[in-house]
């Protein structure tokens, strides 16, 4: 198969609707706005939720309670093997040994260990880890602080 001889799907590209080019066209006089109204006047746009006027649906119906998603800062996590791959033993993973390595997105200002993965070097660690991550550095021989 070579560029010169690609061909679309039947059906993958259609013809572009040319309006009000009269009336054997289909598409002429009305340019398929039907007849009068607000839809086929010029400049016509409206957003989603608009109703024509009336109080639109999520405006009437009443709002409960409070969801914290938008504002709950979610942490990177960064798994046991990844640290086993990055550091040599012995080293002291904080924050910033994170952000140096390169674990670590700028976007969010939380990290946590995370136990996926094995363990076999000793570290000394300064971030927030999970149980199962604490669990196989403290095996490993070293310290969660």
């Amino acid at each position: 198969m070579e560029l010169s001889n690609l061909t679309n799907t039947p059906g993958a590209r259609s013809r572009r609707k040319r309006v009000g080019r009269g009336c054997s066209s289909g598409m002429g006089k009305t340019s398929t706005r039907g007849h009068k109204g607000q839809a086929a006047r010029k400049g016509h746009k409206h957003k989603l939720q608009f109703e024509g006027g009336q109080m639109p649906l999520v405006r009437r119906l009443p709002k409960r309670g409070f969801n914290n998603a938008a504002f709950a800062v979610k942490a990177f996590g960064v798994n046991v093997a990844e640290l086993e791959k990055r550091f040599e033993a012995g080293a002291e993973i904080s924050l910033a040994s994170l952000a140096k390595a390169g674990l670590t997105d700028n976007k969010r200002p939380k990290v946590k260990i995370l136990g996926t993965g094995e363990l076999t070097k000793k570290f000394t660690v300064k971030v927030p880890c999970s149980a199962s991550a604490r669990a196989k550095i403290e095996k490993a021989g070293g310290t969660v602080a």
